[in-house]
């Protein structure tokens, strides 16, 4: 990803089509090969996707469009743990919860199965699952309300030619030893 606007009240980064991937180790996915999503691809597919992460949300607003003209569809709230520095960019973990936001108005929760399947295998506790299912809702309600804290100049926002070219995987990026995420969400 590339860094677009690193301010003291978010760090907005851009994932262009063809950005590579890295899985570390890992099996315990509710997916039916118990791996990532994504895993076996190897580079990011589709329009580049714009997110904002502001700390300490455990959750990223993703921006879409849909090509070939580039027009603005809505964002996508990743939940997850709220992002951590490291000495070679970002850490979090995904929670599985999404929120799907269209520029209609219409918001809907995706992938609450995911959150349970994944408590059921360990991944992480019942409380944790409460806790996410429950930042889903907040996150519903607020929008409901018209409440949002980003900007809406980045609906419009088109990456300049030099964030078009794929970054490549930092140097060591597997070897970053993977920090426990506990206690990150607190019920709402």
């Amino acid at each position: 990803m590339y860094v677009v606007e690193d301010t003291a009240d978010s760090l907005v980064l851009y994932v262009p089509e063809g950005a590579p991937f890295g899985f570390g180790a890992g099996d315990d996915w509710p997916t039916a090969t118990g791996r990532h999503p994504y895993h076996g691809r190897d580079a990011w597919v589709g329009e580049g996707s714009l997110g904002l992460h502001r700390a300490p949300d455990p959750y990223a607003v993703w921006h879409s469009w849909q090509p070939p003209a580039r027009s603005f569809i809505g964002w996508y709230l990743n939940i997850q743990v709220p992002h951590r520095r490291t000495e070679i960019g970002i850490d979090s973990m995904d929670l599985e919860l999404d929120v799907l936001a269209f520029s209609d108005g219409t918001v809907l929760l995706k992938d609450e199965a995911h959150v349970d399947e994944s408590a059921r295998l360990g991944r992480y506790s019942r409380d944790d699952a409460a806790a996410i299912h429950a930042t889903g809702r907040r996150l519903v309600d607020e929008l409901h309300a018209g409440e949002r804290w980003w900007d809406d100049r980045w609906t419009t926002w088109t990456p300049p030619a030099q964030l078009l070219v794929p970054p490549t995987l930092p140097q060591g990026w597997e070897d970053v030893p993977a920090e426990t995420f506990e206690d990150v969400l607190a019920p709402a």
